[in-house]
């Protein structure tokens, strides 16, 4: 992922307001690792159902608040729809999106299942060992780092998209 400032990440909100976006804390830009990301994902310690999800589309960054739904899951396992990684139920969340515009001003939203810790880039780094991979684990790390970003892009499509 290439680095963003402070600026970019503000200015790439597509459903959120100028208030929310002044209010809106940022994590530790200086302690990022960009290449070993996809996207900047946080939570807000301060409203723990919401998080931030940033990632260069294209060339312009583009960003998005999500919020968590305060229920569990009953099942023992869930699937993150992004990294595609089982996991404890309990650490896989709900996450709904106000769409953009009028749309999301009206209550639309679009939702998805999402690591509750936003840290899929993580995840998809986490490989068995070398001996057991046909591909080496740089091409491994990458094809799934590729399908992430491209399945992130296809959730913000919906996002983008107007109501109907």
């Amino acid at each position: 992922m290439k680095p963003l400032t402070v600026d970019e990440i503000r200015a790439s909100f597509v459903n959120a307001s100028a208030d929310d976006i002044a209010r809106m804390p940022l994590p530790g830009l200086h302690e990022t690792l960009w290449d070993e990301r996809e996207y900047l994902g946080w939570r807000d310690s301060q409203a723990p159902q919401r998080g931030y999800i940033v990632f260069w589309r294209g060339d312009q960054p583009l960003g998005m608040v999500l919020r968590a739904s305060e229920g569990r899951m009953r099942s023992a396992a869930a699937f993150c729809s992004l990294c595609r990684t089982q996991q404890p139920a309990h650490q896989v969340s709900l996450f709904s999106v106000a769409k953009a515009g009028q749309a999301g001003r009206d209550g639309n939203t679009v939702g998805t299942y999402i690591c509750a810790d936003l840290a899929c880039s993580t995840l998809i780094r986490i490989v068995p060992p070398s001996s057991y991979l046909q591909p080496s684990t740089e091409e491994l790390v990458a094809a799934r780092g590729e399908s992430l970003l491209a399945r992130l892009d296809g959730f913000t499509a919906e996002v983008l998209k107007p109501a109907d």
